[in-house]
């Protein structure tokens, strides 16, 4: 069995991953979070679900998934955790478009000086694979399809601040040969993202509380809407696959599809059976206007092919929050 570091692990995308890489059977657990958005309850009963049981008194070789409360901007924190591991995912990260506007400078700590702080670690620790979770935001605004040979053009610091931590990416494999993978995440939605800001889970949201839905532009703004299994799906072929497809590589993870926020909206109404007022406030500074992605790479190199259509993703994560 590898050992597995993952940062943000009791996030959104992490306790989601954390649930998929379970059922493989081949991987054990460590989880950084500072708990800052993470959700230790949420990560409890994911691991419980799965038969394993959380280790707090973390014990790196221990047979149960292992859970470390620190901060991925405390070197004495992440050298800790990537004790006795083989790989890294790192996933924690301030990930907001409009936090980034307020404080740049508190964006580039968390995502810049904590990803070099992951990167020098992992190198001292020789870890065999590093995948790093950026997006779609250090391209910018760019005629779509995005793909792999777009030149990165950020409109916000949190574009900036993730293309710096690809860039690093690319250094460190280069200069000391760590093996990392860049994932470039469209929009992700899914089961278990009631702390997100993301449209999805803020659509979803709203509708729960009968209030109505807030576009900012005309809605003829587009994303590509990645379910959360179809990422973990990703990572885990990624984890398993031979690491010269992926070594030093900058991969479009996403659906492939484009998909205008009107549209989304008609999707909810139909799944929902609801009415749904909708307000129109002006487009947001940094946003993006038209994105969707290639992943025409990533089908070569790993052999990824996404298996849940809007539709069926949307169904499941309206099934879960109205459950939750």
């Amino acid at each position: 069995m590898k050992n597995i570091l993952i940062t943000g692990g009791a996030g959104f995308i992490g306790v989601n991953l954390v649930k998929n890489l379970l059922k493989k059977n081949s991987f054990k657990l460590t989880i950084l979070d500072n708990l800052s958005t993470g959700n230790l309850q949420v990560l409890q009963e994911i691991v419980s679900s799965t038969g394993k049981e959380i280790e707090y008194t973390f014990s790196p070789d221990s047979n149960r998934v292992c859970f470390y409360k620190g901060d991925i901007c405390t070197p004495g924190d992440v050298e800790k955790a990537l004790e006795n591991q083989h790989g890294a995912i790192h996933l924690a990260a301030q990930t907001g478009v409009i936090p980034s506007v307020e404080d740049p400078i508190e964006d580039a700590r968390i995502n810049i000086m904590g990803t070099l702080n992951l990167l020098r670690s992992s190198v001292l620790k020789g870890i065999q694979r590093f995948i790093f979770a950026s997006s779609a935001a250090p391209l910018g605004e760019q005629i779509p399809p995005l793909d792999e040979n777009k030149i990165p053009k950020p409109l916000s610091p949190y574009g900036s601040s993730k293309l710096a931590g690809e860039g690093y990416c690319s250094a460190f494999y280069a200069s000391y040969g760590l093996k990392t993978t860049v994932l470039r995440f469209s929009n992700v939605y899914g089961p278990y993202s009631f702390h997100k800001g993301s449209v999805v889970a803020e659509f979803i949201k709203r509708i729960l509380k009968n209030k109505p839905l807030t576009i900012y532009g005309d809605g003829n703004q587009t994303r590509d809407f990645l379910y959360i299994d179809d990422l973990a799906s990703a990572v885990i072929k990624i984890l398993e696959s031979p690491s010269e497809n992926t070594d030093g590589e900058t991969f479009q993870l996403g659906s492939g599809t484009e998909t205008s926020v009107n549209d989304l909206i008609e999707l909810l109404k139909d799944i929902t059976g609801l009415s749904i007022d909708t307000i129109f406030e002006p487009p947001r500074k940094g946003e993006i206007n038209r994105n969707y992605t290639s992943i025409e790479k990533i089908k070569k190199h790993i052999g990824y092919t996404p298996t849940f259509p809007i539709r069926k993703g949307l169904e499941n994560t309206w099934k879960w929050f109205k459950r939750a």
